[in-house]
C-alpha cells in the first residue's frame, strides 16, 4: 500500500498514476468532469457514444443532432489534449433501450428510457469497455453522489436539488457502484458552468437536454409508429360510467394521469362538479382510454419488480421515502420486500402512478442516501374495479 494517501478518485495512488475514462456526451456536464480531471493530473480517456440517429429513429431527413453532440465531444477532448473514441453502440441501443421503449408504449405503459440506458449500454457495455482499456474507474456527469465510509459505499442524491438524478441512477448495482465516479455530485450546475467557462470549453453555455435523446420533438408516438410500423390501432376514449366520448389514434400518445390534449369535448348532462377529465385506465389489447375524474387516480399501494438494492435485501416493513416519477417529490410510506419483488405503501394517495415507471426508495431517517427501487408493476386506483369491468366488457 503507498503511503501516498487517496487521490480526490479514491484510489492510494498519484492522479497520474490513476487512469480514468469520462464518458463524454457532448454536453457541459460530462466535459467539465473530463477538464477537472485532466487539470488535476489524471490520465483522462474520452469516450463518447454513438447511440441513435435521429434520421433514422425519426424518419426525418437531414436530422442527426447525435452528430453536433459527438463534434462536441470530440472538440472538447482536442481542447483538452485527451484522447477520444467514438464507440459505435448504435445496435446495442436500438436493442435495449428503443425496442423496449417501443415495446413498453405498446402495451400501455410509460417506460422511462433514460434509466434503461444507464442500466445497459452505460454501466453495463461502457463499463466493460473502460475495464479492457485498463482504467481505474469509470467517471460520468451525473448529479449524484457516491460516498465510501466506514459503512462501505453509498448512492446519494446530488446536493443540487434541481439536477439531482438519483431517481435514474437507482439500477446502479453494488458492483458498478465500486467502480464508477461521479464528480459533480457535490457542485450545483451554476458551479459546472462557471468551471467550464473557465477552462474555455466550447460547451459552457450549451443548453440543457430536455427531451428523451432519441426524442429531441417530445413527439414519443412517432418514435413508436416508426420502430412499429403497423402496430398502432385507433380505438375508444370510454368514460368510467361506460359512456363512448370520442376515439384517438393510438393508445401509445396516452399516458396515466394525462389531463391535456384528449381529444375530447364535454360530456352531455355531465356533472359540472367532477372537474376535469384525466386519464385513468389503458387497456391496450381492446385499444382503449379510459377516462374519468382526479379522484379515480388515486393511489396507495405500489408494487415493483426487478428491483435493485444498494443496502441489504432483506430489509422489511421499513418507513421509507418514495419517489414514484422523475419530477415527482418523494411521499412518506413504507417498504416491504415479496417475492415478486417490493410492496409500498403510501401514508398519501398519490396521483398518475403509471406502470412503467420507477419507484425509487430512499431512507426515511437520511433522505439522502438511495436504498434503491425497482419498475411500477401495479399501482390499483381507487377506480380499478370500474376499469377492471370495462376490460372485460371490451
Amino acid at each position: 500500500m503507498s503511503d501516498i494517501g487517496l487521490n480526490s478518485l479514491g484510489f492510494a495512488k498519484s492522479p497520474a498514476e490513476t487512469r480514468v475514462v469520462v464518458a463524454m456526451s457532448g454536453g457541459v456536464d460530462s466535459s467539465v468532469v473530463a477538464a477537472m480531471l485532466h487539470d488535476e493530473g489524471y490520465e483522462v480517456i474520452g469516450i463518447t457514444m454513438q447511440l441513435y440517429d435521429h434520421g433514422v429513429a425519426l424518419d426525418v431527413k437531414g436530422a442527426c443532432c447525435a452528430g453536433s453532440d459527438i463534434h462536441d465531444a470530440r472538440s472538447v477532448a482536442a481542447r483538452l489534449d485527451i484522447p477520444h473514441y467514438v464507440l459505435d453502440y448504435e445496435s446495442l441501443f436500438k436493442q435495449q433501450v428503443m425496442e423496449d421503449f417501443a415495446d413498453s408504449y405498446l402495451k400501455g405503459h410509460t417506460p422511462i428510457p433514460c434509466v434503461r440506458c444507464n442500466q445497459t449500454v452505460k454501466f453495463k457495455d461502457l463499463l466493460t469497455t473502460a475495464q479492457e482499456l485498463g482504467a481505474d474507474c469509470l467517471a460520468t456527469g451525473h448529479y449524484v453522489q457516491r460516498v465510501a465510509d466506514g459503512n462501505g459505499l453509498s448512492l446519494r442524491k446530488g446536493v443540487d436539488e434541481g439536477k439531482d438524478q438519483s431517481y435514474f441512477l437507482f439500477a446502479t448495482t453494488p458492483e458498478q457502484l465500486a467502480y464508477v465516479r461521479f464528480p459533480l455530485g457535490g457542485m450545483t450546475k451554476d458551479e459546472t458552468r462557471t468551471l467550464a467557462r473557465r477552462y474555455d470549453l466550447i460547451v459552457s453555455d450549451k443548453p440543457d437536454s430536455q427531451d428523451i435523446c432519441f426524442v429531441p420533438n417530445g413527439r414519443y408516438g412517432d418514435v413508436v409508429r416508426k420502430l412499429r410500423p403497423g402496430a398502432v390501432d385507433e380505438g375508444d376514449i370510454i368514460h368510467l360510467d361506460g359512456s363512448k366520448l370520442g376515439r384517438h389514434s393510438g393508445v401509445i400518445d396516452y399516458t396515466i394521469g394525462q389531463r391535456r390534449g384528449l381529444g375530447i369535448g364535454g360530456r352531455k348532462d355531465a356533472d359540472d362538479s367532477e372537474g376535469p377529465l384525466y386519464v385513468v385506465g389503458i387497456n391496450a389489447a381492446a385499444h382503449q382510454v379510459i377516462v374519468g375524474p382526479k379522484e379515480a387516480l388515486a393511489v396507495r399501494d405500489v408494487y415493483l419488480s426487478d428491483c435493485n438494492w444498494l443496502v441489504d435485501s432483506h430489509m422489511t416493513d421499513r418507513a421509507v421515502l418514495i419517489r414514484l416519477r422523475n419530477t415527482g417529490r418523494a411521499v412518506s410510506g413504507r417498504l416491504m420486500i415479496t417475492e415478486e419483488g417490493a410492496h409500498l405503501q403510501l401514508d398519501e394517495p398519490q396521483y398518475g402512478v403509471a406502470c412503467g415507471q420507477a419507484g425509487v426508495v430512499y431512507d426515511a431517517a437520511d433522505p439522502m442516501m438511495v436504498l434503491g427501487g425497482g419498475w411500477i408493476t401495479s399501482a390499483p386506483t381507487m377506480a380499478e374495479e370500474n376499469i377492471a369491468s370495462l376490460m372485460a366488457q371490451a
